[in-house]
């Protein structure tokens, strides 16, 4: 158990953790011992939390982070409100909607006496264009997307905070996350998403020949890596969670097609031109969290893809 000062158990805070990466790391911070208070926008608790996590609401403009954030020891900051796709929709937006609320929460760290303050930022759009993979930490970011450059904001305002005014601030740079509830057509996330349309009986459209490369990695394993950092994690240091390992989209297909297969179901697929804001392809080496932490994915694509089908298949009632 992990114990905060004077030998109480540690209370954690994650913003976010209603959604899908955070709901499975609030179950490992609940299994390592520790209280958790989740904040999200949504004024109801979202279904899905364990009844031991407290909630809270940061739905307002104005968020009064010293009052939210009372008797908390440590934060992970999942917060998003805009994914890839909606930010090349409404660039300013994407700025507005989550900029101001992660300053604002820096601001109000230099009050808190905090263990850990963990941004969770994006390794899948943070360095753009690669001119090596894998990809560590120190490789050039260059995103290429309103949603990119976001994420990358906000480290930079982390990390400036930090070594102006000592906030414990990490950075975690998590690939492309897949799993158990992660859900299709949201804009973010191939694999659920060609699930969805593979039970619809849809087309999956992949743009180019092969289509994009992707470190896939399965959300039990983000979520064991961000408690990594909150645990192992240097101060004002950036860290990759990643598998390590590249998919293209047609590899992703066929090794959904056995599954799909087994439920009488095909996988149709249209090509179509390779889009130019596409990054190519993405891989992360996430050998420095593996050193400090000892930390490594250890989920099964293909197990993860099985449990993540019947999960989206009896949420749109297809499961046979």
């Amino acid at each position: 158990m992990k114990a905060g000062e004077g030998g109480s158990t540690m209370r954690s805070c994650v913003i976010g953790g209603g959604g899908f990466i955070g709901q499975w790391l609030v179950r490992e911070l609940l299994a390592a011992g520790r209280d958790v208070l989740v904040l999200g926008r949504r004024a109801e608790r979202p279904a899905g939390l364990p009844d031991a996590v407290a909630y809270g609401s940061v739905a307002q403009e104005n968020v009064n982070w010293l009052d939210k954030l009372a008797g908390v020891d440590e934060v992970i900051d999942l917060a998003y409100a805009t994914v890839p796709q909606t930010s090349y929709a409404d660039p300013v937006f994407d700025i507005l909607a989550n900029l101001p609320p992660t300053v604002g929460l820096l601001e109000a760290a230099r009050q808190l006496q905090l263990r850990k303050l963990v941004v969770v930022s994006s390794g899948g759009t943070v360095y753009g264009h690669a001119d090596t993979l894998p990809l560590v930490e120190t490789s050039t970011t260059n995103p290429v997307s309103p949603y990119g450059i976001t994420k990358l904001t906000q480290e930079k305002y982390g990390l400036m905070f930090q070594r102006l005014h000592g906030i414990p601030v990490s950075i975690v740079r998590p690939a492309n996350a897949y799993g158990v509830g992660q859900k299709p057509f949201t804009g973010q996330g191939f694999i659920a998403t060609a699930m969805g349309a593979i039970l619809q009986q849809q087309e999956v459209t992949v743009f180019g020949e092969s289509g994009t490369v992707r470190d896939y990695i399965h959300v039990a394993d983000v979520a064991r890596g961000i408690v990594a950092v909150l645990e192992s994690g240097g101060v004002g240091e950036i860290y990759n969670v990643g598998s390590g390992i590249g998919r293209n989209n047609r590899e992703v297909l066929s090794a959904i097609e056995p599954i799909a297969a087994r439920h009488r179901l095909s996988v149709k697929v249209r090509f179509a031109e390779a889009r130019q804001f596409d990054v190519s392809a993405n891989i992360l080496d996430s050998t420095k969290l593996m050193r400090c932490s000892g930390w490594e994915p250890k989920e099964n694509f293909d197990a993860g893809l099985a449990a993540m089908w019947a999960a989206i298949a009896s949420d749109m009632g297809r499961q046979r």
